[in-house]
């Protein structure tokens, strides 16, 4: 990474989804040492703290297309705000989540500074649902959609301005639990997907030299990684709400993040959906701060 100044923002909100917990994720993941990781490779690394999320019942919305949207309208806003901060300030925005509605927050904050934005959103999930396509109103299976300026308007518009990014600018990679709203839509935009079947069929390097080829030719002006730790096989991380069999494995990921950082195309980051209720003596937090090392330039030898 060239910029050498990182700064920390936690976002303690499960309001994305049913099952408590995630809200504890960036607390996990700074007790396995993030902080303590970056440093160590030459960083200077700011934790900014969390955006203040109000702490409550979930599901205190009524509406079951789009559960908890006042507070997620709330926390995306005030999060989006202190993303463009960190860039006003010339530091890398390192994101801690949280359930994955919180990178409405964080690309609209982005979009304010990059105008021609790349996405990888490394996920088991595409998040491309809408009110219309959603099975279960949970707001963390949308923000890819939200993003892209396609859903309710009181999300699209976070920010004062919609769409955030744009379909050819995205690559998904690991997508494996795919709605049949979402496969409609990747369809239509053409959005480019490295479902688990590629990646078997190509390995993980050509998946990677693919993605960051792509990325180059399209000419974007910054490279947002968005990691939902249930891309990986739940062996390695067991603590996350939504958990699908058959993910990428340990080390493919390492891999994955050992080519992003030797691209050194990535300018922001956040990692998310670390539940440690659901984990094991915070395994997926450790995993999570392991890959953070990859992806900021540490080496097996």
């Amino acid at each position: 990474m060239k910029n050498k100044n990182i700064s920390i923002i936690g976002v303690p909100s499960d309001y994305g989804q049913h099952r408590r917990g995630v809200d504890m994720g960036p607390s996990a993941i700074r007790y396995a040492g993030v902080v303590e990781r970056l440093e160590a490779l030459g960083y200077e690394v700011l934790d900014e703290g969390d955006i203040q999320v109000k702490k409550g019942n979930l599901i205190v919305e009524q509406n079951n297309k789009l559960l908890n949207l006042n507070d997620i309208i709330k926390i995306s806003t005030e999060l989006g705000n202190m993303v463009e901060n960190v860039l006003n300030a010339n530091r890398f925005p390192l994101v801690l989540g949280g359930d994955h509605s919180i990178a409405i927050g964080t690309l609209s904050g982005l979009a304010k500074r990059y105008k021609n934005l790349g996405v990888i959103w490394y996920d088991a999930h595409a998040d491309l649902n809408t009110p219309e396509t959603t099975p279960s109103g949970n707001i963390h299976g949308m923000p890819l959609a939200v993003c892209l300026g396609i859903g309710d308007d009181r999300l699209t518009e976070i920010g004062g301005f919609a769409p955030k990014i744009k379909p050819e600018n995205i690559i998904i990679i690991g997508a494996r639990s795919v709605d049949p709203g979402e496969k409609e839509l990747i369809r239509k935009l053409g959005i480019k997907v490295y479902s688990m079947h590629e990646i078997d069929r190509l390995g993980m390097t050509k998946v990677m030299e693919e993605s960051i080829s792509y990325m180059l030719q399209r000419q974007v002006d910054g490279v947002h990684l968005s990691l939902d730790l249930d891309a990986i096989d739940p062996l390695y991380t067991p603590g996350v709400g939504t958990p699908v069999p058959g993910g990428i494995t340990y080390r493919e990921s390492h891999l994955a993040m050992e080519m992003l950082e030797e691209a050194n195309i990535i300018t922001s980051a956040e990692f998310v959906e670390v539940n440690p209720i659901l984990d094991e003596r915070n395994k997926t937090a450790d995993t999570a701060v392991a890959l953070m090392g990859s992806l900021f330039g540490e080496k097996l030898v």
